[in-house]
């Protein structure tokens, strides 16, 4: 996946030239991000769920370390933003009941499916719901593509495909290619669903398309749920959840429906949702409890351009204490995503004892991320800083503790001026700029930045995931296998003093350090590049 070094663009040089070339020279301490992950992914943290004790210690660890640096407090006189949540906990049928033609299928809950509601109610339920198979559930006119075109869906339940059409097509002009857009996201097939009056909405999970295996939709979509408490929102449909493949595979059986047949047409522009000719039942009961989270904010006041921000983020939420597995409950989330506030607070550490960039320079750790990027989604609901005052966003999720990296991985390639800036600082550590490898995971959509974007702000997330310094591409892929196997999402995502190293992210530190300096002290604002779908939210 190596890319030959391209020639800098000339906004990376406008950059280049007005940065303080004094300002980037103080160094992030690895003693520092040892230290504050030992602390954020300690078990007396207890996996940092919001409304649990373990916010009240991350809240407050954060506030203290921003105190101690010497920022600002960055909401007016307060370090932190409040974020009205509400948590329904979950406890669905122990099956779900599929029957017609004479058939009747149980599936059973966790194993072969999940289900939960966003409707803010004690009980939802879809009892003998028509099912109708609605392809990827897209509805795109830039794509000329409408899979609930000539088909009403009101009261009934929706199966549809994970990911979007142009994933695995081997066409990179059909939707994106390989490169999944929004309409491949999960939340997206929920959204369209709403939109079009289903009752519910069952996704079929598939590893490869959706990115992640069946023990991450098991841990991330039982028991207790957050959602940001928004009174009067939207329609949702009752019920919302997952199915596997295998539970797919029976209900088809059931059907008249060719699964294989309908799973190709699902590609084709002239595909047409079907009835399966079966009704669907399944049943949620919710406890509820309402209560606030807060995101943490600080900042640096610019000292020429105070009103102008460049935004630094990193989620300090995980999963907390979920379902036992070999013996432990506690989701740590060491590196996901202690590595990146660890991160953020090394580089605001760093810059508190350089001189004053022109623009100012905010870091905020928002909550809830793992709910949904809830936390962002408030901010950008509700901004401290102004969208058109704000230059950019550099976000940190999950920085690597394998040692120092030559590759710098961008997620989201191809989307902002940012990227320059950034293959700019990677040359001068003797690095090179990649593309994501697995851009088919949606990975854009799956941190903090996106909420960002969402708004317009042109946002860079990057690390090095790719190839290490001196033990190569292999040494990472089977690193990054372990990890995506056995500890994302899972309680084996712990910091271990055996096998973590710190000098590789220090070095991510320093690049998105050195990134943001270069934006703070320039005159220009970076932009979305052409065929961006956020650079016409920017211009308006």
């Amino acid at each position: 996946m190596k890319k030959n070094l391209a020639m800098l663009s000339i906004g990376a040089v406008l950059f280049a030239c007005q940065t303080n070339s004094e300002s980037s020279k103080q160094e992030i301490s690895e003693e520092s991000l040892k230290t504050h992950i030992e602390v954020l992914a300690s078990d007396d943290f207890q996996g940092r769920k919001p409304f649990t004790e373990g916010e009240i210690k991350t809240v407050n660890y954060l506030i203290d370390q921003f105190k101690a640096y010497g920022l600002e407090p960055g909401n007016g006189n307060s370090y932190t933003q409040d974020v009205p949540l509400v948590e329904l906990t979950a406890i669905p049928s122990e099956s779900m009941t599929v029957e017609g033609n004479g058939k009747k299928v149980e599936l059973k809950v966790l194993d072969e499916f999940v289900a939960y509601t966003e409707q803010v109610v004690e009980k939802a339920s879809i009892d003998a719901s028509e099912l109708v198979f609605a392809g990827y559930g897209v509805v795109a006119p830039e794509y000329n593509w409408n899979d609930y075109e000539g088909i009403d869906v009101k009261g009934k339940t929706v199966v549809v495909l994970v990911n979007d059409p142009g994933f695995a097509s081997g066409d990179s002009t059909f939707f994106k290619g390989e490169t999944m857009t929004y309409y491949g996201r999960w939340t997206y097939k929920y959204e369209e669903a709403a939109r079009q009056g289903a009752a519910g909405c069952l996704i079929i999970h598939e590893t490869v398309p959706a990115g992640y295996d069946w023990s991450v939709v098991r841990n991330s979509w039982s028991g207790a749920s957050l959602y940001l408490d928004q009174t009067g929102g939207a329609y949702q449909p009752d019920i919302l959840g997952w199915i596997t493949r295998n539970a797919a595979i029976k209900i088809f059986e059931a059907s008249d429906v060719d699964m294989k047949n309908y799973a190709v047409k699902s590609r084709s522009e002239d595909f047409n949702a079907v009835s399966l000719g079966l009704n669907v039942s399944v049943a949620v009961t919710n406890k509820i409890k309402r209560d606030q989270s807060r995101n943490v904010v600080a900042m640096i006041t610019g000292s020429e351009k105070p009103d102008e921000y460049v935004i630094y983020s990193a989620h300090w939420d995980h999963l907390g204490i979920g379902q036992e597995i070999d013996g432990d409950s506690i989701y740590n989330g060491a590196h996901d995503n202690a590595s990146g506030t660890a991160t953020m607070l090394g580089i605001a550490e760093a810059m508190s004892k350089m001189d004053q960039p022109k623009r100012s320079v905010v870091f905020l750790a928002v909550t809830a991320e793992e709910q949904g990027l809830l936390g962002s989604k408030h901010y950008a609901q509700n901004p401290i800083y102004l969208p058109a005052n704000t230059v950019a966003n550099i976000n940190m999720d999950g920085i690597t503790a394998w040692g120092p990296m030559k590759d710098l991985t961008v997620v989201g390639y191809g989307q902002s001026e940012l990227e320059d800036i950034a293959e700019e600082v990677a040359t001068s550590q003797g690095r090179y700029i990649i593309p994501d490898p697995e851009p088919g995971k949606g990975y854009f959509f799956r941190s903090d930045h996106f909420q960002f974007a969402k708004v317009g702000i042109p946002a860079l997330y990057a690390s090095g995931t790719y190839e290490h310094m001196t033990k190569g591409i292999n040494y990472v892929d089977s690193l990054n296998k372990v990890y995506s196997n056995t500890q994302y999402h899972q309680p084996k995502d712990e910091y271990n003093p055996d096998s973590w190293t710190f000098g590789g992210m220090a070095l991510d530190g320093m690049l998105l350090m050195e990134v943001g300096l270069k934006v703070a002290n320039s005159n220009e604002w970076p932009k979305w590049k052409a065929g961006s779908e956020f650079k016409s939210i920017r211009e308006q």
